[in-house]
């Protein structure tokens, strides 16, 4: 990160929040509560990927994707490793970043509601959970984070 990103980002951490919104005080707790709350849908699953591993490559060849135990490698890190980044608010917005794009994929081959209406739901949740993610890639983690730390020196 470049010294005018990090003043960027120590500035915007700083800078008192303006009274306009009841919810605007909240802001750096909110941003902690929903990192914590994302990343319970993601580490858990990451853990169960990892140590159920068979079972997870038998999942993902089951859908006819190519190479099953590299894609259950690349689901293990993405959500074991990348979720804890985003807990822990470390790389927040690649982090962020990278979970919306796995989220997006998982939609696309697992659940396909072109070919099975009843992935709707499925469908949907990863759509707003990508979502979700886009916003923390665009504001960050928030004074509660290692990030939010870093910045303030």
């Amino acid at each position: 990160m470049s010294t005018t990103n990090v003043n960027a980002t120590a500035t915007a951490l700083s800078t008192p929040v303006p009274a306009g919104h009841v919810l605007d005080g909240a802001r750096n707790a909110l941003l902690l509560l929903g990192r914590l709350l994302i990343a319970y849908l993601f580490i858990p699953a990451g853990w169960g990927k990892l140590v159920g591993f068979g079972g997870a490559v038998g999942y993902i060849a089951a859908t006819g994707l190519p190479l099953p135990a590299v894609g259950a490698v690349i689901a293990i890190v993405v959500e074991l490793g990348i979720g804890l980044l985003l807990l822990i608010g470390w790389q927040t917005r690649w982090a962020a970043l990278v979970l919306a794009l796995f989220a997006l994929a998982t939609t696309v081959f697992f659940h396909p509601v072109w070919a099975d209406p009843a992935q709707a739901v499925n469908f949907g949740k990863n759509l707003a959970i990508a979502g979700g993610l886009l916003s923390f890639a665009v504001v960050g983690a928030g004074a509660f984070s290692v990030d939010g730390r870093r910045a303030r020196g």
